[in-house]
């Protein structure tokens, strides 16, 4: 087997992203801390998707609300649903959606803002200056990705709890107390912490692959396309994986929140 055989080299590229990986863990514990950039990349990553996780999130609320309703129609249930609702959001639908929806939107910009930067010799320029480029462009993006991915979803959430209470009480004329009371009324912190905890995760993985494929980009402007398109693919494919890992781990840690 050759080392340009496709084994090998899907082989080597996890080798180099564990390595580019334990990396930034290692640079995050050693200073100088870029603090304001870390700011810009969090307003950068977090303040500007939040118009899309809302939006996504009431019109996801609004669906679930929908469907669960035509279920739960046929067994006399319909008093569950903002019950039911709740509990699908806060533990699986609201991370994971807001995880890929923010890797289409922050990973993709990330791989194309450092794979241009790579190609037209900024990353180089900035090292002549003395400047660490691998702390100062990598390390700062990663950090925000990990910060505001539990905000994002908690936002998700709670857009999601009124969209459905938009939806429901369009059928049902339900009242805005007992939507909400109902919502929140069976949900504990084994439901909301592990599933909101688990998207620091989520943003350490899209910013990890998404910054590794631009910061390596090669191949001119055609190498920048090609690595914002696979910080979507590759890091969403990711974040499905390891969200089955992680949920696994979830209910061994939190036993309660596998009922």
């Amino acid at each position: 087997m050759g080392h340009d055989s496709a084994p090998f080299r899907l082989v080597a590229w996890f080798g180099e992203m564990g390595l580019f990986a334990w990396r930034i863990l290692r640079e995050c514990l050693r200073g100088p801390y870029e603090g304001a950039e870390v700011l810009r990349q969090i307003y950068e990553a977090g303040w500007r998707s939040l118009p899309l996780i809302t939006a996504a999130g009431f019109a996801v609320g609004a669906v679930m609300s929908m469907h669960t309703r035509a279920s739960l129609e046929r067994f006399g249930a319909e008093s569950l649903i903002p019950a039911g609702l709740a509990l699908a959001l806060f533990k699986e639908t609201g991370p994971l959606v807001t995880g890929l929806l923010f890797s289409g939107r922050v990973g993709a910009g990330i791989g194309a803002e450092l794979g241009a930067m790579r190609v037209t010799e900024q990353i180089d320029a900035l090292e002549t200056l003395a400047v660490d480029s691998f702390k100062y462009l990598v390390v700062t993006r990663v950090a925000a990705c990990v910060l505001v991915m539990p905000l994002l979803t908690t936002i998700m959430n709670f857009t999601g709890i009124v969209g459905g209470y938009v939806a429901e009480t369009a059928v049902s004329g339900m009242t805005f107390d007992l939507y909400f009371n109902s919502a929140f009324s069976n949900l504990e912190f084994t439901d909301y912490i592990p599933g909101t905890a688990k998207t620091a995760v989520f943003g350490f993985i899209i910013g990890t692959i998404a910054c590794h494929l631009g910061y390596n980009t090669k191949g001119g402007t055609a190498g920048v396309g090609q690595a914002a398109t696979l910080s979507v693919v590759t890091a969403s494919i990711a974040l499905i994986v390891s969200n089955v890992v992680i949920v696994k781990f979830i209910f061994f840690l939190f036993p309660g929140a596998a009922g």
